[in-house]
């Protein structure tokens, strides 16, 4: 299948439960190597990524057993190799995240350059930093080397991350869980899936003090332990399909999602006029919402921009910019994390969006604009999940093809909202 058929005009209505962190699923399958004791992983989004991962352990020597939908049991007693194969390291930029592991456990870790999607320079400086200021040498040729020195041991250190970067921060609270003292991250990412990576590796013994804020302590420890965790919901998923529903008009409760992984999303999207209700771990959102954008005061153009947490996730910058052609008034949406994430816009403009593109960063939209089916090219995962927004507001038909870059990262996207009410299927 590498292509959605999808006819718009149809809301979608009914109710969903959220898939789990897709986010917070990739480093805890890599904080598995750090224990040659069973661990068990719950609430797993059946994605591309995922299954990327997982042979990536499995080519180190692990064991990986499904239990079930959405759950593995995972041991990996003796690693084999150190050494990160290239074909999957290709596929997926979290592939990086074994590093960390690797080194903590083995003492050395060799990584070919990570792939994943095409949303602009996505630097790795602040993975090395990290690494080399907890004790390990890293050479950069071919591929990357991370090594320590022979008989010796990660130790603790206190780092100043030069940005908050969410694989950086999550690869240095690895390495650090077995590292020799005490290690502080400071500007470190406190996302949702950090915090969910913290809490497995309590889990497993480790010593992990301010989970959720930009300063995280670790209390290095000789040896981690198996455990049995599940991840929490997907909040860019939620995030994606509260814009879906709002856009097409539609009606959707989401089981699941945790309010406080949405503060900063409920107030971008009420900027658009989009609310909802959360009594619990349920979503309501109501249908056929005004979908007026909110001036700010007097009578000011609003502007919603992305930021490091707690602020606006990026990767819900292309969500919020679909669902803001089919808003009345006129919104600038500001990506200020990748230079090449906005750069899909120019299809939804040839769909009838009425769209500026400022520059690389910023691009002024106004609505509501009458979309027409087209045909697309999915070029990353979240661009792809706001083509299939558009498809699903448009008149007529709409193709999107390479929809393998959506399937990374939304668990079994066509028959999930098939059974909502829409006119999707793949081929």
């Amino acid at each position: 299948m590498n292509q959605y058929l999808i006819e718009g005009g149809y809301p979608i209505n009914g109710t969903i439960r959220a898939s789990g962190n897709k986010n917070a699923a990739l480093p805890c399958i890599a904080a598995a190597l750090l224990s040659d004791e069973q661990v068990i992983l719950r609430n797993i989004p059946d994605i591309e990524d995922v299954q990327v991962m997982l042979e990536v352990y499995r080519a180190l020597g692990g064991v990986v057993e499904a239990l079930g939908p959405n759950a593995y049991r995972m041991t990996l007693r003796d690693i084999k190799t150190s050494e990160i194969p290239p074909e999957q390291a290709r596929k997926i930029r979290a592939s990086i995240l074994f590093a960390g592991p690797l080194l903590a456990r083995t003492g050395r870790a060799v990584l070919p350059p990570p792939g994943g999607d095409v949303i602009g320079r996505r630097r790795l400086d602040t993975h090395f930093l990290a690494l080399h200021e907890l004790g390990a040498g890293v050479e950069i040729n071919h591929a990357f080397t991370f090594t320590v020195p022979a008989g010796g041991r990660l130790r603790g250190a206190d780092i100043f991350l030069d940005e908050a970067s969410v694989t950086a921060t999550e690869n240095a609270i690895m390495a650090a869980a077995l590292a020799e003292g005490e290690t502080i991250l400071t500007n470190a990412a406190g996302e949702p899936h950090v915090q969910d990576l913290c809490r497995m590796l309590n889990a497993m013994g480790a010593r992990i003090e301010g989970i959720g804020s930009n300063i995280i302590k670790i209390q290095g420890v000789p040896k981690l332990r198996g455990c049995d965790f599940e991840i929490g919901a997907d909040f860019m998923e939620v995030g994606s399909f509260i814009g879906l529903a709002a856009a097409t008009g539609g009606e959707l409760c989401i089981e699941g999602p945790l309010a406080r992984d949405l503060r900063s999303a409920k107030i971008a999207f009420g900027k658009l006029g989009i609310v909802w209700e959360h009594e619990g771990s349920t979503l309501h959102v109501p249908p056929k919402q005004a979908l007026t954008v909110n001036c700010d005061l007097g009578g000011m153009i609003p502007k919603i921009d992305d930021a490091p947490w707690p602020g606006f996730p990026p990767d819900l910058t292309s969500i919020i910019t679909v669902v803001s052609t089919q808003v009345t008034g006129t919104v600038l949406v500001h990506e200020k994390m990748f230079e090449s994430r906005m750069f899909f816009v120019d299809k939804l403009i040839a769909m009838g969006a009425r769209i500026v593109l400022c520059d690389p960063h910023r691009a002024v939209i106004s609505g509501p604009s009458r979309l027409t089916g087209s045909e697309l090219h999915s070029p990353d995962v979240r661009a792809g999940m706001a083509m299939v927004i558009a498809a699903m507001c448009a008149e007529g038909k709409s193709v999107i093809s390479n929809i393998y870059q959506i399937e990374r990262g939304y668990e079994n996207l066509a028959p999930r909202l098939s059974s909502l009410g829409a006119r999707i299927r793949s081929q």
